[in-house]
């Protein structure tokens, strides 16, 4: 059976870029304060990933000093973030149905019909080929399968409200999955919340399908999932 994704390695520059960004995180999981398990890195990593998440779909990703977190959408991103490490193994069998609870909790305060959580509303074939993918239908490197998961997802909007929450939150999910980001210590998120109107832009061309398209959006992937690197490397030594 043929790889889908493989056409995607003969873009120009996309091996490349997958190659650096790879080398990128990896370089971080060898700083001696992720040798040692790398737990607080990852725990700082997953906020920040969850205030980025949010605040790139107009949340105000600023965490109240007393703890309680009135906007709806920011509490569905560290609800998700919460989670996510005991989702691993569902995503990697199941990913749909990881696909689902992830919806339930990242649009539980947004939504008014609570019978709507975790329901898509379409994409329904092409959930189920994404679904293929991530469960071994391809072997193309992980950087660029994480690209296409959050790509996908941007573009099906499945579940019509916090779909881009839900859509960072499976692209984390891939990264570990696939090995580019095995303790989940990366931030690429804060990359693509610095860069808003470029990420909309590249993720619409991702959505036309079109070669050029594709390939800018794995290219602005790969940049952010080496920024999410130094992300990392600011908690790490922050951690000592």
């Amino acid at each position: 059976m043929s790889d889908p994704l493989k056409p995607l390695l003969d873009l120009d520059g996309v091996a490349a870029a997958a190659k650096a960004a790879q080398d990128a995180v990896f370089a971080v999981h060898r700083l001696p304060a992720n040798l040692r398990g790398g737990a607080e890195t990852a725990a700082e990593a997953s906020v920040r990933a969850a205030r980025a998440s949010a605040g790139i779909d107009g949340a105000n990703p600023e965490l109240p000093a007393d703890g309680s977190v009135a906007d709806p959408l920011l509490a569905g991103a560290l609800r998700v973030a919460e989670t996510l490490e005991s989702m691993l193994p569902t995503w990697r069998r199941a990913p749909l149905q990881a696909l689902a609870r992830l919806h339930v909790l990242a649009a539980a305060d947004v939504v008014t019909d609570q019978n709507a959580l975790g329901r898509p509303r379409s994409g329904g074939e092409r959930l189920e080929l994404l679904a293929q993918l991530v469960t071994g239908a391809t072997s193309v490197p992980g950087a660029v399968l994480t690209a296409v998961v959050h790509g996908e997802l941007l573009a099906l909007r499945p579940f019509g409200s916090a779909d881009g929450v839900v859509a960072r939150a499976a692209a984390r999910l891939s990264m570990v999955a696939t090995g580019l980001d095995p303790k989940s210590l990366t931030v690429p998120e804060v990359a693509f919340f610095r860069r808003v109107p470029k990420y909309v832009e590249l993720a619409e061309g991702f959505a036309t399908g079109t070669p050029e398209g594709v390939r800018e959006w794995l290219l602005f992937c790969c940049e952010a999932f080496e920024a999410g690197a130094r992300e990392a490397r600011s908690i790490s030594s922050a951690a000592g």
